[in-house]
């Protein structure tokens, strides 16, 4: 038997929590489209997201270390997957869309640039008097403008609910006309509350057991953590002869699902608190209803603040995507001198959007590897900039 549209649609009024986001419900997309006869808008959302160009060059996209490092460390596509994993297991618990937090965890990273956030860093200053450049803002234009798949308009022309959990960080959110033109409210779903606070507990976690995989941090730092020491301990208990690489990766397992059922417990109190009856009542809330307790709250800010100092900031990760981000450099300001490299989609923009933004459209979509490549096709003498002050350094140096 064929399960219709309509048939989910009913099936979600009854299962998902009067606060759960319908999609049924949903205020629909910028260009209306025909509904599908066994999909709902959500889980179009989903498979747009996952068909996109974009969404494939996650896989050679930098997460923390230079992407090719490592067999077993992760990229922006690995990540994007775990975040998904966790924001369903987080809405199903809750009795929430899972389809909808889906979709917006598989769409929150598409407009990271190549290596990392030094990459975006160096981004934002090439950007300087341009509008500056944001990955969570670049995610959106990904989606609503720099995706070409249809033929009647631009982007993958999200839903409205979709779109929202992409405005990450936005202190208001309008609602669409289909509401209430030009009424702003304070607090996005919950469904898009929970893929932002997946993302936070999945880097938390896999930052972890890449910096243990690439031996910039030790158990025995992670021991003087409270987070690490409670549930290493826990874990001893259990499996006292458990040791090495076994262990660590285990107690990280453990340590995810602490924040996961956390995250669940709290949020579910908050939530019965605040006596919510639907989600645009949700919406109306000052404050987020998807929060850890203020116990992992303090614990996560020093797990982080170690993170940082520890695994972020490390010579041999930071020296390796700042030289990423110098390559980046040299190839966005080597676009701006010759923007008939740009081919002519983009110069078709360049009239429209200006020429800093095109080429700023053009480098952040770029994977590490490709960047690279085209680094080496602009400069094949290796006559760069970067070789011109190395060569310049040693020169200064035999003088000396």
């Amino acid at each position: 038997m064929i399960r219709s549209r309509l048939q989910m649609e009913e099936h979600e009024q009854v299962m998902l929590a009067p606060h759960g986001q319908k999609s049924g419900d949903t205020a629909g997309r910028k260009h209306a489209e025909p509904s599908h006869p066994f999909r709902t808008e959500f889980q179009r959302d989903r498979a747009r997201v996952i068909h996109s160009r974009a969404f494939r060059r996650l896989e050679y996209k930098t997460q923390v270390f230079l992407n090719g490092t490592g067999d077993h460390l992760r990229t922006r596509l690995t990540h994007t997957m775990e975040v998904a994993s966790i924001s369903r297991t987080i809405a199903r618990a809750l009795g929430l869309n899972e389809d909808l937090a889906e979709a917006i965890a598989l769409a929150h990273d598409l407009g990271h640039s190549p290596f990392g956030h030094s990459g975006e860093k160096i981004l934002h200053e090439l950007m300087g008097g341009h509008g500056g450049f944001d990955h969570n803002e670049q995610s959106l234009r990904v989606v609503e403008l720099l995706e070409s798949r249809y033929p009647k308009f631009a982007g993958l022309n999200l839903s409205f609910e979709t779109l929202e959990g992409l405005r990450k960080h936005h202190k208001f959110y309008d609602l669409p006309e289909k509401k209430i033109a030009g009424e702003k409210y304070t607090s996005p779903s919950l469904e898009a509350q929970i893929a932002n606070l997946a993302d936070e507990i999945t880097y938390y976690s896999h930052d972890i057991d890449d910096g243990l995989e690439f031996n910039l941090i030790t158990t025995k730092q992670l021991k003087e953590l409270e987070l690490w020491h409670e549930t290493s301990r826990a874990v001893r208990r259990q499996f006292p002869a458990l040791e090495g690489k076994r262990a660590a990766s285990y107690i990280i397992r453990c340590l995810i699902d602490r924040e996961v059922e956390d995250v669940v417990r709290t949020s579910s109190e908050l939530i019965e608190a605040s006596e919510v009856k639907s989600a645009d009542e949700v919406r109306s809330q000052k404050k987020p209803l998807i929060r850890y307790s203020q116990t992992l709250l303090h614990a996560n800010a020093k797990l982080r603040k170690f993170l940082y100092e520890n695994v972020y900031y490390h010579p041999s990760v930071a020296g390796a995507n700042r030289r990423g981000g110098n390559l980046l450099r040299e190839v966005f300001e080597a676009y701006l001198k010759q923007p008939n490299l740009l081919g002519e989609e983009s110069a078709r923009r360049v009239r429209k959007e200006g020429l800093h933004r095109t080429v700023c459209d053009y480098v952040s979509g770029m994977t590490d590897r490709y960047l690279m490549e085209e680094h080496t096709r602009l400069f094949p003498d290796g006559a760069s900039a970067i070789a011109r002050r190395e060569s310049e350094l040693r020169l200064s140096r035999r003088h000396e």
